[in-house]
Formats: structure tokens, sequence, C-alpha cells
């Protein structure tokens, strides 16, 4: 029988407008300790952006968005990549008042990271 394991996660949002608190939800930041797995998917909806905050370059944010997987699989170019993976995650989902934000930190359980990663994607970001 597979082994349960605790995780972490917290939802990337982009908020175009931080003052409105209005945001598109685009990706998950997940982190399973006893795994070691620190892993996050992006998807950034370009019509949804354009539709929300027509004057956001998406290319700008789509690049700023694209270091978060990087920094996840510990990517020594950017230096919070050679930090731990508890602390490459902590670093990530700190609360920040940019266009670029997070939600707050919530807690799961599964026995593949990987899967309950695809599942939050789905659940959370993708338009069913």
């Amino acid at each position: 029988m597979p082994t349960t394991n605790s995780f972490d996660y917290a939802v990337v949002r982009v908020v175009p407008y931080v003052e409105r608190e209005e945001f598109i939800n685009v990706g998950v930041i997940l982190f399973c300790r006893t795994q070691r797995f620190l892993a996050a998917k992006i998807e950034l909806d370009e019509q949804r952006l354009a539709a929300m905050a027509p004057q956001l370059d998406p290319e700008k944010v789509r690049h700023h968005l694209e270091l978060i997987p990087r920094i996840c699989s510990g990517d020594a170019s950017h230096p919070i990549g050679q930090l731990a993976p508890a602390e490459r995650f902590h670093w990530l989902v700190t609360p920040r008042s940019t266009s670029i934000q997070v939600s707050g930190v919530h807690t799961g359980l599964c026995t593949d990271p990987a899967e309950a990663l695809e599942h939050l994607m789905q659940a959370m970001v993708r338009l069913c």
C-alpha cells in the first residue's frame, strides 16, 4: 500500500490591479517534504489576462511566472534556486504586494505529489 504524505501548496495568481484585489489563478506550487518534492506548474491564459488587464504585456508577465518552476527545480542561475527546497518554498510563498502573488499556504495528503499537483492545477487554475 502506498504511503500517504502531507504536502503544502499555494496558488499562484496574477493581480493586475493590486488595489482592486482581482486576480487570475495561473499556477500551483507544491512542496512535499517527505518525498523531497518541490515543483510548480504555471499556465497563463492570455485571453483571460487581456480581458481583465489589456494594458499588461503578457510576455513580461510570462517571463516572471517562468521563474517560479525554475526556482522550484533548484536552478542555480537564480540565487533563490540555490537554497534548500524548504527555503525555496517559503521564499516563493511569502506574501507580496506585486502583480504576481500567491494564496495562503494550504495543506493536503497524497501518495503521489506530482499527481496531487496536476489535480490542483485542474481544480484551481484550468477552466473546466
